[in-house]
C-alpha cells in the first residue's frame, strides 16, 4: 500500500484506537463500539476502509458473528527533517532474507537462523512432556526478550544514523554554498556520487522536475563541483 495512502488512512485516532484493540485479540463490530464510546456504524466505516486497505481482515464463526482482526505485520516509517520528509511501509521479511549482505550490520545468531538450526530438533516430539513444552516456552520466551532488545539496539542505532545524515547533509550544503539552494544541490551532488547518471534519474532520486535539476547541474559543472563521465553522464570532482 502507498504510504501516503497508509499515513491518511491511519490519521483518524478511532482507526488507531481500533487497530490498538484487535491487536491484543480479534474483536466484533459490537465490541469495538463499546470500547470506543462511538456508534457500531461509525466502527463499520472505519473497518470497511481498514479492510479495503488491506490493514485487517476478517472472518465469520458458527454464530455468523464476523470478527476482525490484524491481516498481517506491517512498519511505517516517517522522517521529518530540515532536509527532506519522507514515508515508507515495509512488511517483515521472509526467512531467506540474506542478512550477510548487510555490509554495515552483525547481528549475533543470524548464521544459525538462515541455516535452520534448531535447539529441540533432536529430540522425538512423540515423546514430550510437560517439561519440554514448558521448556519450549521458556526459550521462546528468551528468544522473545533478545529480539526486544535487539529492536531498541536498532531504534537507537538508527537515531545515531539520522543524526549523522542531517550533520554530512548540513556540512556538505554549507560547502556548496549555493545561493538558498544548498538543499537541492546537497541532494544532486549525493545522487551523483551514488551513480545516477541521467537528468532523469537524478529528477527521481530529488524528487524535482527535469529542468530544475538541468539547471543545478549547469550550475555545479561550472563551478567544478562535477564533470562529465563519458558520453552521458557525470562524476563528483575529485577534490584533489
Amino acid at each position: 500500500m502507498d504510504s501516503g495512502a497508509l499515513l491518511d488512512l491511519l490519521g483518524n485516532e478511532n482507526r488507531r484506537r481500533i487497530l490498538r484493540l484487535l491487536a491484543r485479540k480479534p474483536c466484533y463490530v459490537t465490541e469495538i463500539s463499546e470500547y470506543l464510546g462511538v456508534s457500531p456504524k461509525a466502527v463499520i466505516d472505519h473497518l470497511r476502509r481498514l479492510e479495503e486497505a488491506g490493514v485487517v481482515e476478517s472472518r465469520t464463526d458458527e454464530k455468523r458473528r464476523k470478527y476482525f482482526h490484524i491481516a498481517r505485520n506491517l512498519r511505517l516509517e516517517v522522517t521529518v527533517s530540515r532536509h527532506g520528509f519522507g514515508a515508507k511501509s515495509a512488511y517483515p521479511a521472509s526467512r531467506d532474507l540474506d542478512l550477510t549482505r548487510c555490509h554495515h550490520l552483525s547481528i549475533d545468531g543470524v548464521a544459525d537462523v538462515a541455516a535452520g538450526v534448531d535447539d529441540g530438533a533432536d529430540e522425538d516430539a512423540d515423546d514430550e512432556t510437560d517439561d519440554d513444552a514448558s521448556g519450549d516456552v521458556a526459550s521462546l520466551a528468551a528468544d522473545l526478550a533478545e529480539l526486544e532488545s535487539l529492536e531498541r539496539e536498532l531504534s537507537l542505532a538508527q537515531r545515531w544514523v539520522q543524526g549523522r545524515l542531517a550533520d554530512v547533509r548540513d556540512d556538505l550544503a554549507g560547502a556548496l554554498d549555493a545561493d538558498d539552494h544548498e538543499g537541492l544541490y546537497a541532494e544532486v551532488v549525493a545522487a551523483v556520487a551514488d551513480g545516477a547518471g541521467t537528468v532523469e534519474a537524478l529528477s527521481r532520486r530529488v524528487d524535482a522536475p527535469a529542468e530544475v535539476v538541468e539547471h543545478a547541474i549547469g550550475d555545479l559543472l561550472e563551478r567544478g563541483v562535477i564533470e562529465p563521465d563519458g558520453d552521458d553522464g557525470w562524476r563528483v570532482t575529485d577534490s584533489e
